[in-house]
């Protein structure tokens, strides 16, 4: 199908996207499918079991010698070849890619192995010996703050890196005067994009020209590039990045991938040869980037009317366990936009960033706007209900009015255009507002819990690289000299045939540059569509780019699509005075349309575009004087709105802005406590629309990961460091069946700043959902305070109360104090064999039967009177490895009962427990009987209590079945066993069930 550029042009139009046939038809190329040399290598990362732990030793002697082992590096080595990476501000703290002294968080590298094939890489990681020496580990932020808190950084002195206060305009006496002081106070979660595509890296070194050549599946922005050729020392010249053709997914999250990049290079210096490194998706939840956990305290100065006049923010910022560029991006990223949607003058902001033992976070889709939007949207919910007051008319009475743009809110944005008002207006009207409320007055007639929501919020899009330098104060910032601006950067490019090529420096991860990139170049030259072909590659090495570029924060529609359309505008001019020329008329007269240049009175005075466009290469002595060449025009295009932070520290954070306006309808079972969306509308100023298929698809893409974010979606951490949501059994997202239809509506208010006049569209649900849906189940339950996810169980407390003990209480096993690192598992059960029990007393104490019985055991010795050591393989769901065990027996009392003691440690992280064991005779059979107390820890852990309590059933039958079966037949049996038993395997030989 021909898509050709016509009066009312192809911009705007949704025309079919010319990226789905590869995709569709499985012929995409990501990182894995690119062909790599023969002499490649493949690395494997161990990492960290513990939260927080000193590093003792590291053993790699075995590992080196595998064969098929051609490097293993530990921390030390790779510091030896790299420098600290950029911490996010300036602090006497190092940021490694690689643990040294200490390990910090649950996954943290500590040595990878490289080895001719991935195979032989994860096996050498089981040979691979550190011995630790836990420590306390600080997981609250607020809790990180403490004077007796842990320190994951003692050369910084606390575990707050930055702490900074703002005020604008009068906040003290706006809340002197005010009427009513209304507050809030949100911890809001963590939780990720988990893309279809994990990280991946080849990476090569040239030690004659002390080069790094590096493909990696990165997002940008290109101020990783810096980062990176930093971290490895040589000069940006010679660390050249490169991106596959196709990304399997981002949404913020592969700009993390740069640690991963810095490490793969120094293994492919060290190894001699390119390393690839493609990451499983443990090591993707575990160990790559995260949201932030924020929790906040919002305090608002309100009249009787319910307008806004002042807002105090107390902001606690987790950023886990280093400051890693770009960080903390998260929390200022919105600092110009902390009034939302709202006209309010007074303003007061701490910001404090704190660090705890959780994995480093990082840029996700609407970064740093669900964290505001949720306690400033539930903050005029509370408004509105504490003073008897319709929700809707709180948020209309504060929204900035229409004839106010472009607005300057107090915190520094410039608001470039909007009508809030009608399109929050139009919203109601169209989305079906009052029938929503009658449909809410019947399910509540009828005794069911129905509740609506609303949200109102600000999209930033087109990020100023100086929003980042508000962390420093004033003085500091005058100091290390202004940082301001974003940069696009587009090449259109005609061939000696008239083809034309747009080239931009962006990365795709769904976006459509392809289809959108060739209708507006289309559309500007007068071609159809299939005359322009789109390069989505990039090389830093060989393509035009800036710091500032690439595709992040909603930028491609507003900023990289803009300056196609002036690159292909530079080359258009030229090219009409090439054609007025041939024509023998005027160069404003000269139109181009259905591939021929004609003049605007006469088409049939006309020549073809390839002849036109092909002049610089076939006859450049004909151009007119002064014309230049139309074989290339490359445009940097940087908006001067975009000013760097104030001495009063205000700060334009991003170019364009566009408005939301949600609400929905849900209804709470009574009985699961489960949410059920009934409506959702979502009303859009996006600016002007390009392609209006993809904007659809934007939204109900932002929409589908910010209801996972409200009802699933949370990176769970134990008390003691731990990481709880280690599969996608634990880390549940929405599907196709879990996600409604959303009703799409459009309010077109076109950005004066931008070339085409359009806005970013991508993250703006990930803003304003969650908190929709959370005050529409306020709404039903009349709950003051809602936490995120709203899981069955979590609304389940809401609408019944906290769960009350048994009358009468059952007797339990008091668990064992865990070690920081560690979660604690207790239990009890038994299991009958036929055989007497003094022999079964010899099997429990003779290595060689405990060979041959234990599931996956490759030798025990026995190497003291009652000291066994036992080398075993066990998996745990997606996860398998070896490990080393120490078993050591005390109070025993023969042929009766006996206590062990057990400490494992292995690719699956470690363990320690005590049971005790007792031999009852019953006729010719006997009873085993323990009770155990293990604590477990590492990466086991982070599968969760689904898998791990299917796989201690099967190992734990497995071995009394191998038991019975050589005592002379039997079964295992008791009906405590299966139901009860989670580790007693862990506590008997010290291995992890």
């Amino acid at each position: 199908m021909n898509q050709t550029a016509d009066a009312a042009g192809l911009v705007g139009r949704s025309v079919p996207r010319v990226e789905d046939a590869a995709l569709l038809t499985g012929r995409g190329r990501y990182l894995d499918d690119l062909p790599t040399s023969r002499r490649t290598a493949h690395a494997a990362i161990l990492r960290s079991p513990h939260g927080h732990a000193e590093i003792r030793s590291i053993d790699t002697a075995n590992a080196r010698a595998l064969d098929g082992v051609f490097a293993v590096l530990t921390g030390d080595d790779v510091a030896a070849l790299t420098r600290s990476l950029t911490v996010g501000v300036k602090a006497d703290v190092e940021c490694w890619p690689m643990a040294r002294d200490r390990v910090r968080y649950v996954g943290e590298p500590v040595a990878i192995v490289v080895a001719e094939n991935r195979y032989v890489a994860e096996d050498a990681l089981d040979l691979i010996e550190v011995d630790y020496a836990t420590l306390p580990v600080v997981m609250d932020p607020r809790a990180a703050l403490g004077e007796d808190a842990a320190l994951l950084h003692p050369s910084l002195g606390s575990n707050c890196i930055s702490d900074r206060r703002f005020r604008y305009g009068d906040p003290e006496t706006a809340f002197a005067k005010a009427v009513h002081r209304i507050s809030v106070e949100i911890a809001y979660p963590r939780n990720s994009c988990t893309p279809i595509e994990t990280y991946g890296v080849i990476a090569e070194y040239d030690p004659g020209e002390d080069a790094y050549d590096v493909t990696a599946n990165f997002q940008g922005p290109f101020s990783i590039h810096a980062v990176i050729a930093r971290a490895l020392k040589v000069p940006g010249n010679r660390m050249r990045l490169r991106t596959p053709p196709d990304s399997g997914g981002s949404f913020g999250v592969k700009q993390g991938v740069f640690v991963y990049v810095v490490l793969a290079a120094v293994a492919a210096r060290v190894a001699g040869r390119p390393v690839k490194w493609v990451e499983d998706r443990l090591e993707h939840l575990t160990a790559s980037v995260s949201a932030t956990n924020r929790v906040t305290r919002l305090e608002a100065a309100v009249g009787p009317d319910g307008a806004i006049a002042a807002l105090a923010w107390d902001q606690i910022e987790d950023c886990g366990a280093h400051l890693r560029a770009p960080e903390p991006a998260t929390l200022y990223r919105m600092h110009g936009n902390m009034t939302g949607a709202y006209a309010i003058g007074n303003v007061s902001i701490r910001n404090r960033v704190v660090l705890t033992n959780k994995t480093p976070t990082g840029l996700n889709r609407g970064f740093g706007g669900p964290q505001v939007y949720f306690p400033l949207e539930r903050l005029v919910h509370r408004i509105a209900d504490e003073l008897g007051l319709d929700r809707l008319d709180v948020i209309r009475r504060n929204l900035v009015p229409a004839d106010a743009f472009p607005y300057r809110t107090a915190t520094g944005a410039l608001l470039d255009s909007g009508d809030y008002r009608s399109a929050l207006d139009r919203a109601a009207e169209e989305g079906g507002l009052e029938d929503l409320r009658a449909r809410r007055e019947r399910a509540r007639s009828q005794g069911r819990l129905y509740g609506i929501g609303m949200a109102a919020a600000v999209e930033p899009s087109v990020s100023n690289m100086g929003y980042i330098t508000t962390v420093l104060t004033p003085e500091e910032r005058a100091k290390a000299g202004p940082k301001n601006g974003a940069q696009a950067v587009a090449t259109v490019a005609i061939d000696p045939l008239g083809a034309v090529t747009v080239k931009v420096a962006s990365v795709p991860q769904g976006q459509g540059h392809c289809t959108v990139l060739a209708q507006v170049v289309a559309d500007r030259l007068g071609l159809p569509m299939e005359a322009v072909r789109v390069n989505t590659e990039l090389d830093t090495g060989r393509d035009a780019w800036s710091i500032a570029s690439g595709n992040y924060s909603s930028r491609f529609a507003a900023a990289v699509a803009g300056t196609a359309r002036l690159a292909a505008d530079r080359i258009r001019e030229r090219l009409a005075a090439i054609a007025a020329g041939q024509l023998n008329i005027e160069a404003e007269e000269v139109e181009f349309r259905g591939g021929r240049v004609f003049g605007r009175g006469n088409p049939d005075n006309s020549v073809s575009f390839a002849r036109v466009a092909a002049a610089s290469h076939w006859a450049p002595a004909t151009l007119p004087e002064g014309v230049g060449q139309t074989i290339s025009e490359t445009v940097f295009w940087t908006p001067e709105e975009l000013q760097a932070p104030t001495p009063e520290d205000g700060v334009n954070s991003s170019l364009c802005h566009g408005f939301i306006f949600d609400f929905c309808g849900v209804e709470i079972d009574r009985e699961t406590g489960e949410v059920r969306i009934d409506k959702y509308v979502t009303m859009h100023d996006c600016g002007r629309v390009l392609h209006p298929a993809m904007v659809e698809g934007q939204v109900r893409g932002a929409f589908a990961q910010a209801l996972g974010a409200a009802l699933y979606e949370e990176y769970a951490y134990g008390e003691d460091g731990s990481f709880l949501s280690g599969t996608l059994a634990d880390y549940l997202m929405p599907t196709a069946m879990e996600t409604p239809e959303p009703v799409i509506l459009h309010h077109e208010s076109p950005s004066p700043f931008t070339p085409l006049g359009a806005k970013g569209v991508g993250e703006g649900n990930c803003m304003s959902t969650p908190v929709c849906i959370a005050n529409a189940v306020a709404d039903a339950t009349g709950a003051a305070d809602i936490a995120l996810p709203l899981s069955p169980g979590r609304v389940g407390a809401l609408v019944f109360g906290e769960e009350t003990p048994p009358a009468t209480p059952q007797e339990t096993l008091v668990p064992a104090a865990a070690r920081p690192g560690e979660r604690v598992l207790t239990g009890e059960g038994r299991a009958t064999v036929s055989a007497p029990r003094e022999a079964v007393w010899r099997m429990l104490l003779d290595p060689a039967t405990l060979e041959a019985i234990i599931p996956g055991a490759h030798g025990v010795e026995k190497v003291g009177d009652t000291r066994f050591h036992a080398d075993v393989t066990l998996g745990v769901g997606p996860v398998k490895g070896r490990y080393s065990a120490d078993i050591a027996l005390s109070d025993m009392v023969e042929p009766e009962a006996v206590t062990l003691t057990g400490q494992t440690r292995g690719a699956l992280g470690f363990g320690n427990g005590t049971g005790r064991i007792t031999l009852t005779e019953e006729g010719a059979q006997t009873v085993v009987a323990y009770r155990y107390e293990a604590s477990i820890g590492g990466k086991v852990a982070s599968v969760g209590g689904r898998l791990l309590d299917g796989a201690a059933r099967v190992v734990i039958g497995q071995f009394f079945q191998a038991l019975a079966r050589h005592a002379g037949g039997g079964s295992a049996g008791g009906g405590g066993l299966f139901a009860r038993a989670k580790a007693f395997l862990a506590s008997l030989f010290g291995g992890r069930a």
